[in-house]
């Protein structure tokens, strides 16, 4: 009887990699793919000039073109965010739960194979390329907390871990298994090629915007400015789109870099007062904030105008328009360069 065997499939090069092993020892593979909201992949190439270049594509859903399997893509954006808010193994160097991520990802897989009657879980993990959840200290802490056990394969790294039971009932074999260790990709690269793998996703250090410092100072600012810990799929989008400004505790400005964010926050004019340039080109500016006062709007019109090169001696006009559709011209003097103060920015690095 063929065996079945559930792949994770991240997207990456050692999911595919991990997934490619089980089906040249003759195992039936299907993969699995959970999204959280917080991708890095797909979101931000389609709407940055600097990515046009990239490839506009599921890097999860080509892999599995590339593997001939078939793909669930699995929405768990309201039932991550108990990982995300509440981590039992803390997080990592910024708001990434990767240890407890992992065992969730492991535990819905686990679900999975029982409902569907497939007989064991791989993952591309890999001793030592993650200092949180890729540990030979944390893999059986992984295994053990998602329910998988011994049913969890790690064909990368599997000659460095104890036999499964896929190993020991003889349904695949130890000795084409790996020994991947550490943060190098060399064998991986070198693998892929002998399997005449081209054009994959290059190794970046993870498909998470949680492990991304800017990302988590603003995820961390949303929380402080909202007096909770929680956030919606809008919430953690908009995050990764524009300058983030705070120049104020009840309120922040999200700022249009470029053409395609512009367009992108265009779609949510209903739901934040917004302002555009009336006299002179820039950007879109989105206002988000509660009890907005005259002042307010005052100074985010002066923001906005330094962010159209103005001078600081040129009259600016800026469209303030209201969630209701109302608009209303504010003419300002916008802000020097030497005005705007460094504690605004939510972004560390960020300059004008």
């Amino acid at each position: 009887m063929q065996r079945k065997a559930l792949a994770l499939i991240s997207g990456g090069l050692d999911s595919m990699l991990a997934a490619k092993c089980m089906l040249e020892q003759g195992i039936h593979v299907e993969g699995i793919n959970f999204f959280t909201g917080f991708c890095v992949e797909g979101h931000t190439h389609a709407l940055r000039s600097k990515d046009k270049a990239k490839q506009k594509r599921n890097n999860a859903l080509w892999v599995a073109e590339q593997l001939g399997i078939q793909l669930h893509i699995i929405d768990i954006v309201d039932e991550y965010k108990s990982v995300v808010l509440n981590p039992r193994f803390g997080y990592g160097a910024h708001l990434n739960p990767c240890l407890d991520c992992k065992i969730f990802m492991i535990r819905k897989a686990n679900d999975w194979i029982k409902e569907h009657h497939f007989d064991f879980i791989v993952t591309g993990e890999v001793i030592g390329q993650r200092p949180k959840s890729q540990k030979k200290s944390t893999m059986p802490i992984i295994a053990q907390h998602s329910g998988a056990t011994d049913r969890l394969v790690r064909p990368l790294c599997a000659q460095f871990l104890p036999p499964t039971l896929p190993e020991r009932e003889g349904w695949i074999q130890r000795d084409k298994l790996l020994g991947f260790t550490g943060r190098s990709r060399k064998g991986q690269i070198a693998l892929a090629k002998t399997f005449q793998f081209e054009d994959y996703a290059q190794p970046a250090g993870g498909c998470c915007f949680l492990t991304n410092e800017n990302y988590s100072a603003k995820l961390a600012d949303l929380w402080q400015s909202q007096g909770a810990r929680s956030y919606e799929l809008d919430d953690i989008m908009l995050l990764k789109v524009g300058r983030h400004l705070r120049p104020a505790p009840h309120f922040k400005l999200i700022i249009g870099r470029e053409k395609g964010e512009n367009q992108y926050l265009q779609g949510y004019r209903k739901e934040f007062d917004s302002m555009m340039p009336a006299t002179h080109m820039g950007p879109l500016v989105l206002m988000d904030g509660q009890n907005l006062t005259p002042q307010d709007y005052h100074l985010a019109a002066q923001i906005l105008g330094r962010y159209c090169n103005c001078l600081p001696d040129e009259s600016f006009t800026a469209e303030l328009r209201f969630k209701d559709g109302t608009l209303q011209a504010l003419t300002v003097n916008p802000f020097d360069k030497t005005d705007i103060l460094p504690q605004w920015y939510i972004e560390k690095g960020n300059r004008l």
